[in-house]
């Protein structure tokens, strides 16, 4: 069986200038509560298509070291998880970058932008922390959260090889005005504590 290709990493270069958030009518976001489990799970499990009972957030999310309530992001409408997105921190990156983490959106409320603005929630949570830029993984084939990523000021970051092509092919299957050539020209990423 051949190996995944390594996921496409992303890089917001810096935390200023974020738009202001806009949430749509009716929808509000607050930080993960003890409780909200449940209702994560099965939003994440619909949202990624996954069998009912799949996702497990005390595994994936609590039991990470960056865990912390305020870094999990809770879109709701009327009381009923819409969307979440997670201002999460990992130390290869260094101290200053963020890093976008389990953004994902209930089928039920997409055509909202409910990724996009959690994830500039998620923008300002990490900024709020002292944190300067921001990075995030996602796959070649997530074309709507690639266009909201490149709209919301990432670029290109990359660190595996095959990437420089596989991001032609997004650029080009999303008609991608901008070409990021410097970017996937660029030596591959090395990370430390900058």
């Amino acid at each position: 069986m051949p190996a995944q290709p390594a996921q496409l990493l992303m890089l917001r270069p810096t935390l200023d200038g974020l738009p202001p958030l806009q949430w749509p009518a009716g929808y509000a976001v607050r930080s993960f509560k003890e409780g909200d489990q449940a209702a994560w799970n099965a939003m994440m499990d619909a949202a990624f298509d996954r069998a009912p009972g799949t996702t497990d957030f005390d595994q994936v999310m609590k039991a990470d070291a960056a865990f912390r309530p305020e870094r999990v992001l809770m879109v709701e409408k009327n009381g009923e998880a819409a969307a979440t997105a997670s201002a999460w921190h990992r130390p290869a990156y260094g101290t200053a970058c963020g890093y976008v983490h389990w953004v994902g959106t209930h089928p039920a409320h997409r055509g909202k932008r409910l990724g996009y603005w959690a994830s500039l929630a998620a923008l300002n949570v990490m900024k709020s922390e002292g944190r300067g830029r921001a990075v995030l993984h996602t796959d070649d084939f997530r074309l709507p959260a690639l266009r909201i990523y490149l709209e919301m000021g990432f670029v290109p970051l990359i660190d595996d090889a095959s990437q420089p092509q596989r991001w032609r092919a997004v650029l080009e299957e999303l008609a991608w005005p901008e070409r990021f050539d410097e970017q996937l020209a660029a030596p591959l990423a090395r990370f430390g504590d900058a």
